[in-house]
């Protein structure tokens, strides 16, 4: 009997709420054990509880924003390392209002060993979860309808989770109809790549009308759609589709958290920066800062910072090749670099200029758009906001990430803009920083008519 989807839910809230009782109730032994009577003037009941209950919303918080709570979506080691940063953000916000409150910095060991306790919570909690969860809901078994591009890369990555999807079968799309049906019966879902418009909106109400799960690949149309506006000034619904960028008030918003930002984390930047020029400089003795022209709103050429992380006559010979995660051309230090992401540090000098945003798609240089647009004249779109030093392929993308899924993304991100959603993928990014996995990526280094290489 198939497990309906709303046990799930409810699966997942209890779990969720178990998890943060328990970080709740460690943190509220160490409360009343350490500081309740510590600060100058202690507080009364009520008060107490206001302290306990602000350190579980602010728990709840950053396991949202992480993704904490989605023991079944993810990895059981993401899912652990999601709860790891959560854990440690939390306890460094909550030991400096225990200091605000108690009037001076007050003695911090407490708080580690609450940290470490929190880490074995974390730790069982995920292991248990991630036990129940997968005897509840075994890996779904699928089949996969694919067009005219090669599915075998979507393939190959949702082989990954094999605790999720079982890839059992595939069809492709010129076969008939009622025989795609048939087989669709067999499964637990289907996923769509690819198919002509006609051929999925057939199957996507087949499947409807009969509870079956659908995974689309969305065309660039679909995500253009899903930004829509609706207007309901007639009888018949109609949809708004426009390409003009973010309103007015909308970049103005963005401009002025960029500056806050930047202006904030400066001084807690520079002196990262300045112990990572000096390993830079001290690895091969080259230039410390490399540049390059990129593009931004509208097409403007710009030179982005970074810190350079390859050899100095990296392409010497003028072969264009890509930068792979063991590339030879890559220093030593560099390579710590590029994994944790540090080399992009310099970059925060182009956002205070203006040149480029915290968030948003990243900057490509003039050649390798040209080449992207070739295949891909929707490429351009993504220009109608400034550059971003993060955003949703940076955080999400791959290796593998091929430029049409990085595409895809970006204007997922332009179509779905909200300053709220920019605060937590700058969250997300710190989290990728310190766990890079697989998610990090090397950019292109292509060398087209002669130009620099990708550095």
């Amino acid at each position: 009997m198939k497990k309906p989807e709303q046990y799930k839910r409810t699966l997942n809230g209890a779990s969720a709420l178990i998890n943060t009782a328990l970080l709740g109730a460690a943190f509220a032994i160490i409360w009343y054990t350490c500081y309740s009577q510590q600060i100058v003037l202690p507080f009364y009941r009520k008060g107490n509880w206001m302290v306990i209950g602000i350190y579980i919303v602010i728990t709840v918080i950053f396991n949202q924003v992480y993704g904490s709570y989605k023991v079944g979506y993810l990895r059981k080691s993401e899912a652990f390392y999601s709860q790891i940063i959560s854990v440690f953000a939390v306890n460094i916000i909550e030991y400096c209002q225990i200091s605000v409150i108690g009037r001076d910095f007050i003695h911090f060991m407490p708080m580690v060993f609450l940290t470490l306790v929190d880490i074995i919570i974390v730790l069982l909690w995920t292991l248990i979860y991630s036990f129940i969860y997968r005897k509840l809901y075994p890996p779904r078994r699928m089949i996969i309808v694919y067009g005219s591009r090669n599915a075998g890369n979507l393939v190959m990555k949702m082989s990954r989770r094999d605790d999720k999807y079982i890839i059992s079968e595939s069809v492709k799309s010129d076969e008939d109809i009622e025989v795609i049906r048939e087989k669709i019966l067999s499964y637990d879902g289907v996923i769509l790549y690819d198919v002509p418009d006609r051929m999925r909106n057939d199957i996507l109400k087949f499947c409807f009308d009969r509870s079956l799960r659908v995974y689309m690949a969305p065309k660039i149309s679909d995500i253009i759609i899903r930004g829509a506006q609706e207007i309901n000034l007639f009888d018949t619904p109609l949809l708004l589709c426009r390409n003009d960028g973010l309103p007015i008030e909308k970049r103005a918003a963005k401009r002025l958290f960029d500056l806050i930002f930047s202006i904030v984390l400066l001084p807690v930047l520079l002196p990262l920066m300045l112990i990572i020029m000096i390993a830079i400089k001290l690895d091969d003795g080259g230039p410390v800062i490399y540049k390059q022209e990129r593009l931004t709103t509208n097409g403007k050429r710009f030179f982005v910072l970074k810190f350079r992380s390859m050899i100095t006559d990296a392409e010497k010979d003028g072969v264009a090749r890509l930068a792979t995660d063991s590339d030879s051309r890559i220093t030593r230090v560099g390579a710590f670099l590029r994994k944790c992401r540090l080399d992009e540090l310099p970059q925060i000098f182009n956002i205070i200029k203006g040149d480029m945003s915290f968030v948003g798609p990243r900057p490509e240089r003039p050649e390798i758009a040209a080449e992207y647009e070739k295949d891909m004249a929707e490429f351009s779109f993504r220009l109608v906001v400034k550059a971003g030093l993060t955003g949703y392929a940076q955080i999400m993308g791959k290796y593998d990430t091929t430029p049409y899924d990085k595409l895809k993304m970006d204007l997922m991100y332009i179509e779905k803009y909200s300053l709220l959603n920019d605060m937590k993928l700058i969250l997300m990014t710190v989290k990728t920083m310190i766990f890079p996995g697989e998610t990090n990526e090397t950019e292109n280094v292509i060398n087209i008519s002669g130009g620099k290489p990708e550095e």
